[in-house]
């Protein structure tokens, strides 16, 4: 699956929810598909197909590739401890999404751009890869504290949804990764054991 750069709202509504953040969209038309791709075709499902849908789900979330995200799947295997749960703090400590947990960005997509554009200090240093892996410790702050996108995003949000595994200074726009998070502190909806079924095949 190469980069979906598509309508975003057409992707949600095909899984029955918002997958990219706040969608003023979403909930537009009367009839909402909430089933749409497991009632799009008649006939039992398989098992595998609610297993590639979980995947397709959690790669639209994340907006990983398909090459990348398998690799994320391979090392959560070799370590110790649940592969479904590494696999999803391997993705949630990426740093497109820590900028979007931390509020600075409204998306995840807003928050590769603003990092491609090397404007997110981690440790004193500029940093432009989206998927860098942050560790327990690590600080992020902003390169322009006044930057409208970053401004816009926090007067909307008013950093009341903040996870509790990271800190937000919102006066001196900088955040802190705390710990690594433990499954019950990932809100997002994926049945991470689906995948690993997916996988192990």
């Amino acid at each position: 699956m190469a980069r979906y750069i598509g309508p975003k709202t057409k992707i949600s509504r095909r899984f029955g929810e918002s997958l990219f953040g706040e969608d003023k969209y979403f909930n537009r038309r009367k009839h909402l598909p909430i089933n749409y791709v497991t009632n799009r075709r008649r006939g039992k499902k398989s098992e595998y197909f609610f297993q590639l849908l979980e995947k397709q789900k959690a790669k639209y979330i994340y907006g990983i590739l398909e090459r990348h995200f398998e690799k994320l799947f391979i090392e959560a295997s070799r370590k110790k401890g649940v592969t479904g749960e590494l696999l999803l703090q391997f993705c949630e400590s990426r740093l497109d999404n820590i900028v979007f947990r931390l509020n600075f960005t409204p998306s995840r997509f807003s928050s590769r751009q603003l990092i491609s554009h090397k404007h997110i200090i981690v440790n004193n240093c500029v940093v432009n890869i989206p998927s860098f892996r942050l560790k327990p410790g690590d600080k992020i702050l902003l390169k322009n504290k006044k930057h409208p996108v970053v401004i816009e995003s926090l007067s909307n949000k008013k950093g009341n949804n903040i996870v509790d595994w990271l800190m937000l200074d919102e006066k001196n726009m900088c955040g802190e990764f705390k710990s690594i998070p433990s499954r019950n502190q990932i809100p997002e909806n994926i049945k991470e054991q689906l995948i690993v079924e997916l996988y192990s095949k």
